[in-house]
């Protein structure tokens, strides 16, 4: 693949696609869902802690645990503080989880991490001693790029959910499948050109990855069950904070960051979260199945 193209993909196809995921779920979302989920705020404040809280504190241990390189170690932080995407969404739905919880919880993430991101993502260059090996990062710059690629195409699918529900039907049962394959398209794409490098640190890397991943569903699992909410939103907590962004994280490190070796441990996460997804999925339609018959 050409340098021309590589750059093309970095720096248009990533964005676009990311900010077409994050349209697709506004197309679904209305003030008044808010309201409805946090009538008993128990599981969106569980949910957040999670993703907000548990997922940085989690993507350091993992690190520090498995005795990461330093560049290994940043790229599974930084999925660490990158919020749900909109593919939780989708096997929340297949899951027969709660939906509305699933997109609140994804929405208010993404609004949150935009501040949060260029803090922790400055403060993790200095701790893993990367700072000089990337291009510079700027906080305000890195914020208001966040904000345009997650919080605007949310806002827009918002207004048109709101002023064209048609539409918003029309269009977001075309896009949901689309967003699969930016998603798939965007790991392919970041796989294909880091090949090397990912065959390199399966081996280190792949266990650590699969270790954060199955340790995050615990945690959503754990932590809803902590605050006796039921089998459903329990269920969609471990969704939520176990299933990334990834699409996000790989244009932190791909756009914003210009690093490949950073996006070895988001390649490698995003085919185990939907491995480790579906086994949970089907675990809990079994276990619901049961329980109904």
């Amino acid at each position: 693949m050409s340098d021309a193209m590589i750059a093309f993909i970095n720096t248009t196809f990533v964005p676009v696609g990311l900010m077409l995921i994050m349209f697709s779920m506004g197309l679904t979302l209305r003030l008044g869902d808010f309201g409805q989920v946090f009538r008993d705020g128990r599981a969106p404040l569980a949910g957040l802690a999670g993703q907000l809280l548990a997922m940085p504190l989690l993507g350091l241990a993992i690190g520090i645990l498995f005795g990461l390189p330093p560049e290994l170690a940043l790229g599974v932080f930084i999925l660490g503080i990158c919020p749900a995407g909109t593919t939780s969404n989708a096997l929340t739905f297949i899951a027969r989880g709660n939906v509305a919880l699933a997109v609140v919880l994804t929405a208010l993430s993404s609004i949150v991490t935009v501040f949060s991101i260029p803090v922790l993502l400055q403060w993790g260059l200095r701790h893993f001693g990367l700072e000089g090996t990337v291009p510079a990062l700027s906080m305000a710059d890195t914020m208001l790029q966040l904000a345009r690629i997650t919080v605007l195409p949310v806002a827009v699918g918002m207004l048109v959910c709101r002023f064209a529900p048609d539409a918003a039907r029309k269009m977001s049962g075309w896009l949901r499948p689309v967003s699969m394959i930016v998603l798939f398209g965007v790991i392919a794409f970041a796989v294909g050109v880091s090949a090397e490098m990912v065959l390199a640190n399966l081996l280190s890397a792949g266990p650590a990855v699969w270790t954060m991943n199955i340790a995050a569903m615990a945690v959503g699992l754990g932590i809803g069950r902590a605050c006796g909410v039921g089998s459903r939103d329990a269920m969609t907590l471990a969704i939520e904070v176990g299933v990334q962004n990834v699409t996000l994280a790989t244009f932190l490190t791909l756009t914003v960051l210009g690093s490949l070796p950073l996006a070895v441990t988001q390649n490698i996460y995003g085919v185990a979260m939907i491995l480790n997804a579906v086994l949970l999925v089907r675990w809990f339609r079994a276990r619901t199945a049961g329980e109904s018959a």
